[in-house]
């Protein structure tokens, strides 16, 4: 078997002989009519008038019968039979196409529709060209690779060899699509805000560090749009969202990528209530119009999104899995103290401070055992410090997490809106930031600036569209619903 070196000098060397025939090789247009799902659709119409028709596409498969070959060639729309006759194309033009064509090339088809024998709608070549030529053959069985990361590394080779692939790519953007839409309708306006910012905020991550020479200082990229987008809200606007690439330095794993897409959307006069009513309306929405159903599988679980959605306070369902109350538990002491009773494992290697030790308690015991839809509500302060306290309960905010299969797909709370409690509660995560805390929220003096000239009660919302997209699309890991996922390096051949 020729090895890859060998079939591509072969077909540099028929590149030449096809630049020698006078043709262009590489082309700049194309005199295509149709394109192949146009020409399908319209089959029995254009084979009836015997017209003259122009298809384009690549090569996909090749099979020579003496003076006779049949192919078959694809464009994004669709794939078709072509036939090429030596009769008919004439016995020169026939064998160069033989000698120097291949499977990959880009080519145009000029002839007309007819049907075979057994049924397969075939354009009769009267003529062909050159639209791009392949240096490289197409893997024959590309599922059959063992190294999994090459889907990733060549993205562009996985999508033409398994359409399944494709097809999760076409939902991905259709999701979108049909979230954008729903916003839209629902009066909310698109917006874009800043990617490099002079200092990163809206969640607790670690952040990439650029540094900006024309102003001689660093700058992050963004971890989060929220602290702009609530900026919007100061400013006027009622119902502000934006799509989002942020970034984090973090680890990666089948649920989590440095680079990642989010939509936010922030809502003036609206509480975390009116959120979780939005959020079912939106979703089953969308998952109707992308799944045809709210009953879907994933990962071999059957996942039931009819509402009413599930709810269970953050406190029950600690109780449940780790039976540590926290309304009992209420210092970082006390948690550590009940942690160790109970005998629950728990690395805390980087982790300071009782609201993170709730949160790694809670990632470890309680997040994997939620498989149905489920809002986890009122968490405790500590856990998201731009998030409002509950009136009736100020050590518990006004907060959502929905939960699916043991994802967290949306984060949503009632924005805090005092500047005097938000400034103390970024202090105090500086405070366990001395201490050790790695991943925190820092003081943005602007951003209280802003909220001191008043913002309404506002309710914001966070979704991530990898995690939704590889759910409704069956995915096991975010890397397969990310078309260039983040890959490390390959080391250098010997």
């Amino acid at each position: 078997m020729a090895t890859i070196d060998e079939i591509r000098k072969n077909r540099l060397k028929k590149l030449e002989a096809i630049k020698k025939a006078g043709m262009n090789p590489y082309p700049s247009r194309t005199n295509r009519t149709h394109e192949i799902s146009e020409a399908l659709l319209n089959f029995k119409k254009l084979a009836k008038a015997k017209k003259k028709i122009v298809l384009a596409g690549r090569i996909r498969l090749m099979r020579v019968h003496g003076r006779s070959c049949f192919l078959h060639i694809a464009d994004g729309t669709g794939r078709i039979q072509a036939y090429f006759k030596s009769d008919v194309l004439g016995e020169k033009k026939y064998k160069f196409f033989l000698d120097n064509f291949d499977i990959g090339d880009f080519i145009e088809i000029s002839g007309t529709l007819f049907q075979t024998k057994t049924g397969e709608k075939t354009i009769l070549a009267l003529d062909y060209a050159i639209l791009a030529k392949s240096l490289r053959p197409l893997p024959e069985k590309w599922h059959g690779l063992k190294d999994i990361e090459e889907r990733y590394r060549k993205r562009y080779l996985d999508l033409l060899m398994n359409l399944k692939v494709k097809e999760v790519f076409k939902k991905r953007s259709k999701i979108l699509k049909l979230l954008r839409e729903y916003l839209d309708k629902n009066g909310f306006l698109e917006v874009e805000t800043p990617v490099l910012q002079p200092i990163y905020g809206g969640a607790a991550a670690r952040p990439f560090i650029t540094y900006l020479h024309a102003l001689k200082r660093n700058f992050y990229l963004r971890i989060s749009d929220e602290l702009y987008l609530k900026r919007l809200i100061v400013g006027g606007f009622d119902k502000v969202y934006e799509v989002s690439k942020d970034f984090r330095n973090e680890g990666i794993d089948r649920q989590h990528s440095p680079e990642f897409t989010q939509i936010e959307f922030y809502w003036a006069y609206a509480d975390y209530n009116d959120l979780m009513k939005f959020t079912e309306k939106m979703l089953c929405f969308v998952i109707k119009e992308v799944c045809q159903s709210l009953k879907i599988e994933f990962e071999g679980q059957k996942l039931d999104f009819t509402p009413p959605w599930s709810k269970i306070t953050y406190r029950d369902l600690l109780l449940k899995h780790t039976k540590i109350d926290i309304d009992k538990a209420k210092t970082e002491n006390e948690l550590k103290k009940a942690i160790s009773q109970k005998g629950l494992k728990l690395d805390l290697s980087g982790v300071v401070g009782y609201g993170p030790i709730l949160d790694a308690l809670y990632k470890e015991f309680c997040r994997p055992k939620i498989i149905q839809p489920t809002f986890v509500i009122d968490h405790p302060v500590e856990l998201m410090p731009l998030a409002k306290r509950k009136a009736k309960d100020p050590s518990k905010i006004e907060s959502f997490q929905l939960l699916v299969s043991g994802y967290e797909i949306i984060k949503a709370y009632s924005e805090l809106n005092d500047p005097q409690d938000q400034k103390r509660r970024w202090l105090e995560q500086e405070r366990l930031a001395k201490k050790g805390l790695k991943e925190h929220e820092v003081l943005d003096e602007d951003y209280i600036e802003a909220l001191e000239y008043g913002m309404p009660p506002t309710a914001g919302w966070g979704i991530g569209i990898d995690r939704l997209t590889a759910i409704l699309t069956n995915q096991h890991s975010i890397r397969d619903v990310i078309l260039f996922p983040l890959m490390k390096p390959k080391p250098p051949n010997p």
